[in-house]
């Protein structure tokens, strides 16, 4: 019999909610909330420990519990929460039932490893919008790229905003934070090619060559790259733009780019 919490000032509840809701809390506790199945799932694929499960058992039989279970290496602290708490806590507006607590991951550039010699690795400097990143994350998990760096982050990368509009990618990827300096010592210590989406002294996305080593950096939507990585690119590359305006979101241009990309090396 697991324990059941039916309070709002359930001590429990109140860690929950503090790491959905502030960034100094996730940080401080080494911990963030993922909510449902797959997601959950996603984590436990990525390596991602888990503290605590939480579930619903109006919405979340005994017997899916097990299932998840199974896949955790770990032992797991397992509560019940009555539909009430769970409808409070509960991030999404889906009724799955299943939230967990898992431990984070350092992503610092020292933790990646680049299994291949010609990587591609997708950047972004200094998003500021969690759901474009998790669009991002999205893209990268698609094309399978090697590694996402997010230079000068506005937020920790366990926001429950980048969780939830990632559907979890942001367990699947290898990433990494760190400043635009950093990020780019990294790549040229390897001999990554460093291509920035910029519209200064660019030459056509498809007229480039990806299929060796390869960075394609992405800026925001209002103020592009920093001057930092305009001087510091091998080559600055641009979306022809065929209608009124000369940008589009940042997910959308990186999706573009890195598919070009993938194209060129015949998706490998």
């Amino acid at each position: 019999m697991h324990k059941q919490i039916s309070s709002l000032q359930n001590q429990a509840v109140k860690e929950l909610l503090q790491l959905q809701e502030k960034s100094r809390a996730r940080k401080k506790q080494h911990s963030f909330v993922v909510e449902g199945v797959r997601e959950i799932g996603l984590a436990l694929k990525g390596g991602y420990r888990l503290k605590k499960l939480y579930y619903c058992p109006d919405l979340f039989s005994a017997e899916e519990l097990n299932f998840v279970l199974k896949e955790t290496s770990s032992e797991v602290n397992i509560s019940e929460i009555t539909q009430s708490v769970y409808e409070k806590i509960a991030y999404r507006g889906s009724t799955e039932g299943l939230l967990a607590i898992g431990e984070a991951k350092d992503l610092s550039l020292q933790e990646i490893e680049l299994k291949i010699n010609n990587p591609l690795i997708l950047v972004a400097e200094a998003p500021e919008k969690p759901g474009n990143i998790g669009a991002l994350l999205r893209t990268a998990d698609a094309a399978a790229v090697d590694a996402v760096f997010i230079a000068n982050p506005k937020t920790d990368m366990f926001n429950p905003n980048i969780i939830r509009s990632s559907v979890g990618c942001v367990f699947t990827q290898q990433i990494a934070t760190g400043t635009t300096s950093e990020i780019i010592s990294f790549l040229k210590d390897r001999k990554i090619g460093i291509f920035g989406a910029a519209l200064q002294a660019s030459v056509p996305y498809d007229s480039v060559d990806f299929t060796g080593a390869s960075a394609i950096v992405v800026g925001t939507e209002a103020t592009g790259l920093s001057e930092e990585w305009l001087e510091d690119s091998t080559q600055n590359i641009v979306i022809p733009m065929q209608g009124e305006i000369d940008s589009m979101n940042v997910s959308v241009a990186a999706g573009i780019l890195i598919f070009e990309a993938k194209r060129q090396r015949k998706f490998n």
